[in-house]
C-alpha cells in the first residue's frame, strides 16, 4: 500500500526562503604606493615642476701659501609630474534601481574606488597601462640602475634579500635606506621557511604568535588589491619616501541622468540615458607621480635608484635599447662620452663609445639626450620584440 507524503518539493512554492540582510565581502582595499610615498601639495594645473639638485659642487686642497684655488658650480634640474586621469562610468537603468533593496550606488563606489587604487599601484610600480606622459614605473627604474636581482643557485631568500649583493645592498650601494617592501601574499610562505643557524624560524618564534614581517627594520606590506605582479618581481624594496604623488583632482562621483554612452572603440552611441530611463555612475581622479632622484654624494650621477626589486623564476621579457651619441659626421664620427641619456625618469650616462644601454618592456618611451654645452635631443622610442638602437646626433651651442 503506498504512503504518501507531502515533501519539500510540493511545498516549494510556499516554504519562506531566508536571505541574509547583507552582502558578503570583503572591506575596499585603497592604494598601497599612496599610503607608503610622499604626499605633496595639491596640483594646480595638469604639470607640476619639482626643483631637484643635478650637480654637486666639490672642493680642492689648495697647494702651498700661493697655490691657485680651483673652481667649481652646482646646478639644477626640473623634474614634472603630469597629471593622468582614471575614470569609469556604470550606467544601471533606473527600473534596476527601483526594484534593488541595496542601494546600488552606494555598494558600486567604494569598489569602484578600489579599483582606482589598483590601477595607481599597478601603474606606479609595475607599469601596467602607465599614461605615457608619465616616467618609467619603479620596476623598470630600477632595472636601468642595475637593482635588479635574480635567483641564484646556492642561494636562499635571505641572501637573495638581505645578503650581500642581495637587493637590499642594491638599494644601499646607490646612498639610501630601505623603509619599506612589497609582496605578493605567498611571499609568505618562502619568509617561513627560512631557518637560522640553529634551524629556528627567522620569521615566528612559536606557533601561537602573529608573525610581524619586517626585513632588517623595514615592514613588509602584502598588497590585497590586486595590484602586485608576481610575474615581473618576487619581492620590490626601497626608500617610499623619495617617491612623491600629487593629486590633482581628488575622487570625484557625479550621477548623470541625460546624455549618451559611447562606445569607447566604435564611437557608436550605445546608451541614451534620458530615452532609456538610465541613471549613471561616472567617477574621474586624477593625479602625477615622479621619482625626482637627485644628485647625492653617493649617486652624484643621477644613475642609482632609491628601489631595487627581486625578479621571479623567470623573468619578464625585456629588449636591449642601445643609444650611440656622435657628433654625427658621416666619416670618422665622434663619439660623446658622458652624454646623459634620460628614458622616463631612468638616467644612464653613455661611455667612451659614446653609447648607454637600457632593458626595456614592450611600450613607448620618451628620451631625453643631453650634455653641457650642446643642444638637447629628444626621441621617441618604441620596444616591441625586437632589440632597439638608436643614433643621436647632438650639435655644439653658439
Amino acid at each position: 500500500m503506498p504512503v504518501n507524503i507531502t515533501n519539500r518539493a510540493d511545498a516549494e512554492a510556499i516554504i519562506r526562503e531566508q536571505i541574509v540582510s547583507n552582502i558578503f565581502q570583503d572591506a575596499p582595499k585603497h592604494s598601497v604606493f599612496m599610503g607608503m610615498a610622499r604626499k605633496l601639495p595639491n596640483m594646480t594645473s595638469n604639470q607640476t615642476r619639482i626643483r631637484v639638485l643635478d650637480f654637486l659642487p666639490t672642493a680642492y686642497w689648495v697647494d702651498g701659501d700661493t697655490g691657485m684655488k680651483q673652481t667649481t658650480r652646482q646646478a639644477w634640474d626640473n623634474v614634472y609630474l603630469n597629471a593622468g586621469e582614471l575614470a569609469v562610468i556604470v550606467p544601471i537603468p533606473d527600473a534596476v534601481l527601483s526594484d534593488s533593496e541595496f542601494d546600488i550606488f552606494g555598494e558600486i563606489t567604494p569598489r569602484v574606488m578600489e579599483a582606482i587604487g589598483q590601477k595607481v599601484d599597478a601603474a606606479v610600480i609595475f607599469g601596467d597601462n602607465r599614461p605615457r606622459e608619465w616616467q618609467a614605473d619603479i620596476v623598470t627604474l630600477a632595472r636601468q640602475a642595475g637593482n635588479n636581482v635574480s635567483p641564484a643557485a646556492g642561494k636562499d631568500y635571505y641572501d637573495l634579500i638581505l645578503g650581500e649583493n642581495g637587493v637590499f645592498a642594491k638599494v644601499e650601494d646607490d646612498g639610501y635606506g630601505v623603509s619599506g617592501a612589497l609582496a605578493p601574499m605567498n611571499f609568505k610562505s618562502k619568509l617561513r621557511g627560512l631557518r637560522d643557524t640553529t634551524g629556528q624560524p627567522i620569521f615566528k618564534s612559536n606557533m601561537q604568535d602573529v608573525a610581524r614581517y619586517t626585513l632588517d627594520g623595514a615592514p613588509i606590506t602584502f598588497p590585497e588589491n590586486g595590484s602586485f605582479y608576481a610575474n615581473i618581481a618576487q619581492l620590490v624594496v626601497g626608500d617610499f619616501g623619495q617617491a612623491v604623488y600629487s593629486i590633482r583632482q581628488d575622487i570625484t562621483v557625479k550621477i548623470l541622468t541625460e546624455g549618451v554612452i559611447q562606445d569607447p572603440t566604435t564611437k557608436e552611441i550605445v546608451y541614451n540615458l534620458a530615452q532609456q530611463d538610465m541613471t549613471a555612475l561616472r567617477v574621474v581622479f586624477r593625479m602625477g607621480w615622479a621619482l625626482p632622484n637627485p644628485a647625492t654624494r653617493m649617486n652624484e650621477d643621477r644613475t642609482g635608484c632609491a628601489f631595487a626589486y627581486l625578479e621571479p623564476g623567470t623573468p619578464v621579457a625585456t629588449q636591449k635599447v642601445t643609444f650611440t651619441v656622435t657628433d654625427g659626421k658621416t666619416e670618422s664620427p665622434t663619439a660623446y662620452k658622458g652624454a646623459r641619456v634620460n628614458v622616463n625618469g631612468a638616467i644612464l650616462v653613455t661611455d667612451n663609445a659614446g653609447k648607454a644601454e637600457f632593458n626595456l618592456r614592450a611600450g613607448i618611451y620618451t628620451a631625453k639626450i643631453t650634455k653641457k654645452g650642446y643642444i638637447p635631443v629628444t626621441e621617441t622610442v618604441i620596444v616591441a620584440a625586437a632589440a632597439v638602437t638608436k643614433a643621436v646626433t647632438l650639435v655644439a651651442q653658439e
